[in-house]
């Protein structure tokens, strides 16, 4: 069933500036149809000095919710009337829902890596030992809900040693979690990491290094850095399989990509705002379908 514009049609967006690289509005227009929903998914290009305004914009155009990308995240916070506590924590928000004009901020950012993680490897958080590489605002969304779910030691790298100090202090003080800095691989103290990753169930790549178009780069690791036993997350998903994910399943390690924190969060944030089950099958094969059947504009 193909979505049918009325005056009875709910909507729903993204928020971002650029916004047309965006893969949402073909996986959520995909899963309204599937069901029959009478909701439309548009994209809405908003520059940074009008974020207050399309935001207020949501209460006054009755817009059931909307998606926040880069560079609005962090800069939405205080424009809501409240947030979750993933979202207060995490400190950056990627979805809004109007609760009757009342703006609800949430994060489903790291939920959807959870899901996604626990999909596809039976992964559960508690009392587990974690390495996450790079200090973003994918980083903080990942370790934030980790941390959360009853990780017991994080062990954060990033380039700039600052900003991994600064997430690990928010993890020390928002968690009950063991947080440790160590140094970026490529450095002097690389057998420290090989060491240290003995004992680590999971290692999330959460930088950019190896996404399309530069396939060819990697991170700089030392030999001994995966084994088996281990899950090895990358958070790209362009291309399918990184030299980073080589590497780590070439080691004997579990290896998956970013696409399913990708969809997961696009789920969740579906189920928010329509309060029904989403048809995940279908969001998957529209999100796919969008990535890399357009190879030009991947």
């Amino acid at each position: 069933m193909k979505n049918r514009i009325s005056g009875r049609t709910r909507v729903c967006g993204i928020f971002g500036y650029p916004v047309e690289h965006s893969f949402s509005p073909a996986m959520h227009n995909a899963a309204f149809s599937a069901l029959g929903l009478n909701f439309v998914y548009v994209p809405f290009l908003v520059e940074p000095d009008n974020l207050s305004a399309a935001v207020e914009a949501v209460k006054t155009l009755g817009l059931t919710g909307v998606n926040v990308t880069i560079p609005h995240k962090q800069a939405v916070l205080p424009l809501l009337d409240e947030t979750t506590e993933a979202a207060a924590v995490i400190g950056a928000v990627n979805t809004i829902v109007n609760q009757s004009g009342r703006l609800l901020g949430d994060n489903t950012d790291g939920k959807g890596f959870l899901r996604a993680l626990e999909e596809k490897t039976g992964f559960t958080p508690t009392g587990k030992t974690i390495l996450i590489l790079g200090a973003g605002g994918a980083a903080r969304a990942v370790a934030v809900q980790l941390a959360l779910a009853g990780v017991k030691k994080v062990f954060l790298t990033n380039r700039s040693r600052e900003r991994a100090e600064l997430l690990a202090a928010l993890l020390a003080d928002k968690t009950t979690a063991v947080v440790e800095v160590v140094s970026w691989p490529g450095g002097k103290k690389n057998q420290r990491l090989v060491e240290m990753l003995r004992g680590i169930e999971l290692v999330v790549q959460t930088t950019p290094i190896g996404m399309y178009p530069d396939e060819g780069s990697a991170l700089s690791l030392p030999d001994g850095i995966f084994r088996p036993g281990q899950i090895v997350c990358d958070l790209i998903y362009n291309p399918v399989e990184t030299l980073f994910l080589k590497n780590a399943r070439r080691a004997g390690a579990t290896a998956i990509n970013g696409l399913g924190m990708l969809l997961y969060q696009g789920v969740l944030a579906f189920e928010l705002w329509t309060g029904v089950a989403a048809p995940v099958g279908v969001m998957r094969q529209a999100l796919a379908d969008s990535i890399y059947s357009h190879a030009p504009h991947r």
